[in-house]
């Protein structure tokens, strides 16, 4: 099998900045197993597919970070954008009124991923200004790379605000959740199944 160029383009990108910026809690050794399990190219899975909500994705890649490894993630994305399969996710009493319209996530490697894989979880959220994404937990441990603002929380804390290039470290089964401010958030998660 054969990965398609702009994903391995956006994989050869994406593993320097997390390496980089991955240094909360377990999140070195979980980025470090996923990056070992994606050198296997699985069989491919979703066609691609866009909702609404992408145009505010097409307007964070228009302002690229200064940093020089994420600007290089962000042409990747750009590339790799007509190959993603957006979703909404269900929402839950936590999310925001406008949350079903007001996101949307889009697996790159993954359960019906653009490589249909039950390994390992890489994947992208955004977010709308002024959306809550509602409080969940998994069993899958999941290292966030940030790529514009918003904040997050994870079990007892407050909500936190990572920034442009920050990372964070959820453990297995930890209550967790985002809301965009008057920005749209975008993320990228990568989660060791």
């Amino acid at each position: 099998m054969t990965r398609p160029a702009p994903l391995q383009s956006l994989l050869d990108t994406a593993l320097p900045a997390l390496r980089a910026r991955a240094h909360d809690g377990d999140s070195p050794a979980s980025v470090e197993r996923i990056a070992a399990a994606w050198e296997t190219v699985a069989a491919p899975g979703a066609k691609p597919a866009r909702l609404p909500v992408c145009e505010w994705f097409d307007r964070v890649l228009d302002d690229p970070p200064e940093a020089a490894d994420l600007a290089a993630l962000f042409a990747a994305l750009r590339e790799l954008s007509p190959l993603l399969c957006w979703r909404r996710h269900s929402g839950g009493d936590t999310a925001s009124a406008n949350f079903a319209e007001s996101h949307a996530n889009a697996m790159l490697l993954g359960p019906a991923g653009i490589e249909d894989r039950r390994d390992l979880w890489l994947g992208l959220s955004v977010l709308a200004p002024q959306t809550r994404y509602p409080d969940h937990h998994h069993a899958p441990e999941e290292t966030y790379l940030v790529l514009s603002p918003g904040q997050f929380r994870h079990g007892d804390s407050d909500w936190f605000e990572p920034g442009m290039g920050g990372s964070f470290y959820n453990p297995p089964g930890i209550v967790h959740a985002m809301r965009s401010g008057d920005a749209p958030l975008f993320a990228l998660w990568a989660l060791w199944a």
